[in-house]
């Protein structure tokens, strides 16, 4: 099938990278959900903490998709924190159903002791659990029937954000006070500040009714999400990208009422209006814009192929000549070798991965582009392009055979590091029909690195996919992006004739 046939499949594989956002903005993603706190104020009592038991909506602008169950109770050397949450989300037309449970055993003073972690999708499954000991994060993940495990170091105390609004309110902080915290990501083993402001007493209606709360707000990579408490630390409401909120309400109220149609699908919610109509997108060989409207120092626009001037960004087609005829792992930098190693959703280490890529590639003869293509290529002929609302890992979609950009785009990574490919992925968006959505392709090592989207079969990627994250900088920085960015193609250059 051709690059520009595949366009008109598109609306299938392009990124639900605004459903995943959502997920983190009503913090539910365990990985990101972990904080290491950064001066949280000590002589927190147990037994002035409340224990409760609370269900919240959760509302897509006026439409109801879902609720969470909230759980915190006392044990004997701290707390136990549950969290069940149930999503019906509308993404790329489609209305899928998500469940993700988090349970975690607390010492006295809110650190993580324990957790447990589930998240379920359609066909696509990912779980976790892991102990904290002696600084260190000793985690097992699960999917597709296959366990791995791995330790993470974790330089000061971490701590869920279920429990972590608690900690707060046992702290009696007061308006103006303000703290800063990291927030652990797996993919970057590192950590990312989140920063919480207690901003003042606010009145909120709840159930009918009027409550005087204490607002807090907490700011992640440039997007400011807020909690209303109560007097009891009772949370009773919260808001954050996209029109999302949760509101406290009644289990009878929390388990019924969920619509069964779609209410406004996020992949055109979150999705930037574009000036110009490309009609042949792939034939480009340049493309300039300017972006406004969010903190270009919180996204890495500037690198590779993408030149940063200002706030204009030029983005230049990559040539494939002169590429490595063969890598070799004591030749290259660190910054190669760290690409090519497994991680918890890069699982290219694992046996399955492994055969796959001895039987795409034989007996691994060719150059590195030409093994990358053959990698491409299987991704782009073999993995159904749909959206799918889970934690994207190599090992699932290989299992499921399907995905939307997300999965192709591990899968390929995974891949290309079996067969001593150095790879990452990238975030950003990419046009299509008048608008630009967001979306995940890779970053391949051939010598230099070079752009591949399995979603579409290109080798390079096509101008108009701009960078906003990579590697190292993944979909957690598109947080301060998600509704705020504005782009404007200011030059495109289509390739000369011939070319």
């Amino acid at each position: 099938m051709t690059v520009m046939k595949n366009r008109m499949f598109l609306i299938s594989g392009i990124a639900c990278i605004a459903a995943f956002l959502t997920l983190l903005a009503v913090r539910i993603d365990l990985f990101n959900t972990i904080a290491l706190s950064k001066g949280l104020p000590t002589g927190i009592a147990p037994e002035s903490v409340n224990e409760r038991d609370s269900w919240m909506n959760i509302y897509q602008k006026d439409g109801k998709i879902g609720y969470a169950h909230r759980r915190l109770s006392r044990t004997q050397n701290g707390f136990a924190t549950e969290e069940v949450v149930f999503m019906r989300i509308n993404t790329m037309g489609m209305v899928q159903n998500i469940h993700v449970e988090t349970r975690g055993q607390l010492l006295e003073d809110f650190s993580l002791q324990a957790v447990q972690f589930r998240i379920r999708s359609g066909r696509f499954s990912f779980s976790a659990h892991g102990k904290v000991e002696k600084g260190v994060l000793d985690i097992t993940t699960e999917s597709a029937g296959s366990k791995s495990n791995y330790k993470i170091n974790l330089p000061k105390k971490p701590y869920l954000a279920a429990g972590l609004l608690d900690a707060l309110h046992a702290a009696d902080l007061k308006p103006g006070d303000f703290l800063s915290f990291d927030i652990f990501d797996p993919v970057t083993m590192g950590a990312q500040p989140v920063k919480v402001s207690i901003i003042g007493t606010e009145d909120v209606h709840v159930m009918g009714s009027v409550h005087s709360a204490t607002k807090i707000m907490l700011n992640f990579k440039g997007a400011n999400q807020f909690a209303w408490l109560n007097s009891k630390g009772d949370v009773l409401q919260e808001k954050g990208l996209l029109g999302m909120r949760l509101e406290k309400t009644t289990r009878r109220q929390a388990v019924s009422g969920i619509g069964t149609g779609p209410i406004g699908d996020l992949t055109d919610i979150s999705s930037v209006a574009s000036n110009v109509v490309f009609d042949q997108p792939a034939s480009l060989e340049q493309m300039t814009i300017t972006i406004n409207g969010i903190d270009l120092e919180q996204v890495h626009l500037n690198g590779g192929r993408q030149l940063l001037r200002d706030n204009q960004v030029t983005i230049v087609k990559e040539d494939l000549n002169q590429l490595a005829a063969d890598l070799e792992v004591a030749r290259m930098e660190l910054l190669e070798q760290i690409f090519l190693q497994p991680s918890p959703f890069i699982q290219s280490d694992h046996k399955r991965i492994r055969a796959l890529v001895d039987s795409v590639l034989g007996n691994n003869t060719g150059e590195p582009l030409q093994r990358a293509r053959r990698l491409l290529e299987w991704v782009y002929n073999n993995i159904e392009k749909r959206p799918v609302l889970s934690l994207p890992d190599a090992l699932s979609t290989l299992e499921n055979k399907e995905g939307d950009c997300n999965e192709h785009a591990v899968l390929l990574a995974a891949m290309a590091r079996a067969a001593g490919i150095p790879a990452r992925v990238e975030t950003g968006l990419v046009y299509l029909k008048g608008r630009f959505y967001y979306h995940a392709w890779n970053l391949l090592y051939l010598g230099r690195w070079v752009t591949a989207d399995a979603v579409y079969n290109q080798l390079p990627a096509d101008v108009t996919h701009i960078r906003f994250t990579s590697g190292s900088r993944q979909q957690s920085d598109l947080m301060g992006v998600l509704g705020r960015v504005q782009i404007e193609v200011v030059d495109r250059k289509p390739a000369p004739r011939g070319g």
